[in-house]
């Protein structure tokens, strides 16, 4: 029986000018997954216009979605129902698979029985197509939870959250992503430390585009005017999770 990788990409209309591109990463990754596997594509519009969709391939394993606007958080987390896979992993509309990002992740996974989750290192993708690495990408191995939030605290948080591969069942069982203006993606990865052991790859998984229309260098992203309380709910979140004492599987 094969078994499935959920891919979920969050796009907006007017925001899929390097969609195609992620869609070439992932069509070219698919055979390199390891023996038994293959992925499913969700593409979920923030928003129902309906015209990122258009564009894209008309093949079986991608899965179009749209939702009411409420930000990247909130289209992703509409897209689960219709994720088929045990894996769940996230790639923002203007990023890309490094080759064997996937099938590294999967890998891990399956190395590692007990971990929920896993999170690859990243490349800048710079304007002129030249490459840099992440300035504080943990070493291989396990992600304590207590040093996610130090380096969540000194605003040093060490790892892309947009590269986050997770069981599905963890992944409902935290909230999936929160419905919150800004920091939807670190927030997921501090829930999911909280309750759970998970693991840093330290070989590249995806690319992650630096650009001038991307929503993190947006002034409305970088400096929102509630930033006090957008900091606080996110560490409240993950320390009550963490402090109820539960822990997953």
């Amino acid at each position: 029986m094969t078994r499935t990788i959920s891919v979920v990409t969050p796009v907006y209309d007017g925001g899929d000018a390097y969609l195609h591109e992620a869609y070439e990463s992932l069509r070219d990754e698919r055979p390199r997954l390891p023996e038994g596997w293959d992925l499913q594509w969700l593409v979920q519009e923030d928003g129902t216009t309906g015209k990122p969709a258009q564009n894209l391939p008309d093949e079986p394993w991608i899965s179009p979605g749209m939702a009411s606007k409420g930000g990247a958080g909130v289209a992703r987390t509409m897209a689960l129902p219709r994720a088929t896979g045990e894996l769940v992993r996230t790639l923002d509309a203007d990023d890309a698979i490094v080759p064997g990002g996937l099938a590294r992740d999967i890998s891990t996974m399956e190395a590692h029985p007990e971990i929920g989750w896993c999170i690859s290192a990243g490349l800048d993708l710079l304007p002129d197509g030249s490459t840099a690495a992440g300035p504080y990408d943990p070493p291989e191995g396990p992600l304590p939870y207590e040093d996610l939030l130090e380096g969540y605290d000194n605003d040093l948080f060490p790892v892309l959250g947009t590269h986050l591969t997770v069981r599905k069942p963890l992944l409902f069982a935290v909230g999936a992503w929160p419905a919150i203006p800004a920091w939807e993606a670190i927030a997921v990865v501090l829930c999911c430390a909280a309750v759970s052991d998970g693991w840093m790859i330290e070989k590249p998984g995806g690319y992650y585009r630096k650009h001038p229309g991307q929503t993190t260098a947006q002034a409305a992203y970088a400096d929102v005017a509630d930033e006090d309380e957008l900091r606080a709910i996110v560490r409240a979140q993950a320390e009550a999770l963490h402090n109820i004492g539960w822990r997953w599987p």
